[in-house]
């Protein structure tokens, strides 16, 4: 599969060009992030126009299962079945023992919040099992915001928050280290937070109030500062990234000390996780070239005898020629001295494994040379092989302190564990990553529902409360879609475009349930495969391209599935094409840099300018056609608000009561009603950004969604169902797919 820059981190505005130039794409099937800009602040000056009411909502995730990077777990030491799980980019979770299922533990943060998604670190209290710390951020870029501590009494069902003056990266490299975030083993109202530029932050006060730490190291601007925060008896140990392999414990006298002896040289050099063995009184610290996930060439492991202060190399193997790679992941069983479990990471000639010892060091077992898998609850982790891979991005590792064959590592995908150490399936029940880019609701067909997704592709969701039974879109399997269309009047065929080592587009003639590769392809496409539209009857396609770097190669039309393909001069480089839903003549494109709108009645061959002086400089403005109507077309514009045109977009209106809007599409029409379909939007209606509903062509506005229900960003893609009035699915940038019924 082939990565695509940017993958899973959506971009949020305008300015992201230079973000998104910068850029690179892993080499290997799992892509790493890129950063994105904030979303846009409200429009200022709006507060006296009309607000919409609320109607009440049933929300749930459609289920995938994963499909993102699980950054780190935690088990509480003293209550069974209590764990804890956090992402990247989509939040952190709580473990039902009991209904065998993670809870989502942050969807109330909202618009204003999306970058407190990503969670850089989280702690709990051993003596107080009820209490919960998670340290938010996902990037310190000066486009994002600073930090925030959230603290809970009852397991994550409520929280305090403080926020704080310092930028925390979970979404940047080294967001598999850890944990940064310690409760201290002396005294459980004082929390150390390990920063990547700011130091070491200390709290006095359970985490309501935050200042520096004394600390021997300096950090710097572009450093990864402390990398992990462990408890080893009374004693804090914490790595630092930035200083060959540094180690500092906190000492006797008060203040930190550097530990002595420490391993040094490459494959030491950044400090990535610690696990206490209480039993034999040995820390044992994984190290790597690299934070990772990505970058790492060389590793190791060491044990530090703390009683006598003696460090031993345990390293397993040896990375080498042919195969390179760092250590991740460390875990300790407190029922079993000497046992101590460590993963490897970036190794992508033989794959990570799991190595584990029973004797503190002295011999290792691969644990993947003995594994079976099986992944029939969530089938796209084959990758469309045969069989799925034990996995990459392996820096999350626990071993439950109640069941020593229960051990959990993560992925770059998923959360897998065992019983037996030998027999592994997927732990991820409830744990939803997705960055959802496209949304498809056909109006016919056994789905309901097909969604094109950063990093596993396209997905037919036969069943939303299972993971879709065909896995991944295959024949060519994509890491990142960027295209997803279906043609209104011979709606089982579908179009779909992305990032794929075997192809860049497909179609297919079954509603998306088997697909067939273009025959041939522009050649711009293997770089930059952007969006791809279908006429109304399946005629014609329109394929347009977006380079890394900003650049904008000719749209290309195909007239015969693919199979030859030609520029379209007339078209405006990179814009989206957006096909008229009725007549297969007609086709749209939205130049977002002019503000211009072009229109083609020759089927896509040339295009000519309809309406110019629309809202400009932005390239998330997007064109929406209403089903089952031509040249009845809406533009969202983010703070310009919505407008729409009813001929043909050769004029446009602003829609009032909407100040801002982002996402929008459509979908069964109100019952008793006009008959015109329900617009659904993620916007701004009064002083509330939220997901909206209308049943009345945009004249008035509900919210659907509330204040428990929220999931940061949701500006991408929002979509009703064409069988079922009130049905909405929304797509989220990191917590998968939501979908919404009236109560």
């Amino acid at each position: 599969m082939r990565p695509s820059p940017p993958s899973r981190r959506s971009v949020l505005g305008g300015a992201a060009t230079a973000a998104l130039a910068a850029a690179s794409a892993a080499a290997h099937a799992a892509p790493r992030e890129a950063p994105g800009p904030p979303p846009h602040a409200p429009e200022p000056g709006a507060a006296d126009r009309p607000a919409g009411g609320s109607a009440p909502y049933r929300w749930r995730t459609a289920v995938i299962g994963g499909t993102g990077f699980v950054t780190g777990v935690l088990f509480h030491p003293a209550v069974r079945d209590l764990a804890y799980a956090r992402t990247d980019i989509g939040g952190a979770y709580r473990w039902d023992g009991r209904g065998a299922r993670w809870i989502p533990l942050t969807d109330h943060l909202g618009w204003d919040d999306w970058n407190l998604l990503g969670v850089e670190a989280m702690a709990v209290d051993p003596a107080h099992p009820d209490r919960i710390y998670l340290a938010l951020g996902t990037y310190t870029q000066p486009w994002a915001g600073p930090g925030a501590v959230l603290r809970s009494d009852d397991r994550g069902r409520t929280w305090a928050r403080t926020d704080l003056d310092v930028r925390l990266g979970a979404n940047e490299d080294g967001r598999g280290t850890g944990e940064r975030l310690l409760v201290d083993p002396r005294d459980p109202a004082t929390l150390w937070l390990g920063t990547r530029h700011d130091g070491l932050l200390v709290s006095r006060d359970r985490g309501a109030t935050w200042a520096p730490a004394p600390f021997p190291a300096t950090p710097s601007a572009t450093g990864q500062g402390v990398t992990l925060l462990a408890a080893a008896g009374r004693t804090v140990y914490a790595g630092w990234g930035d200083g060959g392999g540094a180690l500092y414990r906190t000492a006797p006298g008060g203040g930190w000390e550097a530990v002595p002896g420490r391993p040094g040289g490459p494959s030491a050099r950044v400090p990535v996780r610690a696990a206490y063995d209480a039993g034999t009184r040995a820390l044992y610290v994984t190290y790597a070239d690299a934070p990772g996930p990505n970058g790492q060439t060389d590793g190791s492991v060491h044990r530090l005898d703390t009683a006598t202060g003696t460090w031993t190399d345990v390293t397993p193997v040896r990375p080498g020629p042919g195969d390179t790679f760092g250590y991740g992941g460390a875990a300790t069983d407190p029922r079993r001295p000497g046992t101590v479990v460590v993963s490897t990471n970036n190794r992508w000639g033989p794959v990570d494994t799991l190595f584990r010892s029973t004797d503190g060091g002295a011999t290792w077992t691969s644990l993947k040379d003995t594994a079976v898998f099986d992944v029939s609850e969530t089938p796209y982790l084959a990758w469309g092989a045969e069989r799925p891979k034990f996995g990459w991005w392996i820096q999350a590792l626990a071993l439950d302190p109640f069941d020593s064959r229960h051990l959990v590592y993560g992925t770059g995908a998923t959360l897998y564990g065992t019983r037996d150490l030998r027999h592994w399936a997927p732990e991820v029940r409830g744990l939803e990553e997705s960055s959802v880019r496209q949304l498809l609701s056909p109006p016919s067909g056994g789905a309901h529902l097909l969604s094109g997704l950063g990093d596993v592709g396209v997905m037919y969701h036969d069943r939303l409360t299972a993971s879709p039974s065909r896995g991944m879109a295959a024949n060519p399997v994509f890491g990142t879609a960027t295209g997803l269309a279906l043609a209104p009047l011979r709606p089982s065929y579908v179009v779909r475009s992305g990032w794929g080592d075997h192809g860049n587009g497909a179609y297919s003639t079954d509603g998306g349930r088997t697909w067939t590769p273009f025959a041939a392809q522009p050649a711009p496409a293997r770089q930059a495969p952007g969006p791809i539209a279908t006429s109304a009857d399946g005629r014609v396609l329109l394929w347009s391209f977006v380079h890394g770097d900003g650049t904008r190669s000719a749209t290309h039309r195909s007239t015969d599935d693919g199979a030859h393909w030609t520029a379209v001069p007339t078209f405006p480089a990179g814009a989206a094409p957006v096909a008229d839903p009725v007549d297969p003549r007609r086709f749209h494109a939205y130049d977002t840099a002019a503000g211009t709108l072009y229109t083609s009645t020759d089927g896509g061959a040339t295009f000519t300018a309809t309406a110019t002086g629309l809202p400009s400089g932005d390239a998330q403005y997007r064109i929406a056609a209403a089903p089952g109507r031509s040249g009845d077309l809406w533009l969202s514009a983010k703070d310009h608000g919505l407008f729409r045109s009813v001929d043909g977009g050769r004029a446009f209106a602003r829609t009032a009561g909407c100040r801002a809007s982002y996402a929008l599409g459509f979908g069964r029409a109100a019952p008793g009603g006009d008959g015109y379909p329900a617009v659904y939007q993620t916007g701004t209606v009064g002083d509330v950004t939220g997901v909206y509903r209308s049943d009345d062509a945009g004249r008035s506005w509900v919210r659907i969604n509330d204040d428990a229900h929220q999931w940061g960003w949701t500006g991408e893609v929002v979509t009703g169902d064409p069988r079922r009035y009130g049905r909405v699915y929304l797509g989220t940038n990191g917590r998968g797919v939501q979908y919404g019924d009236p109560v």
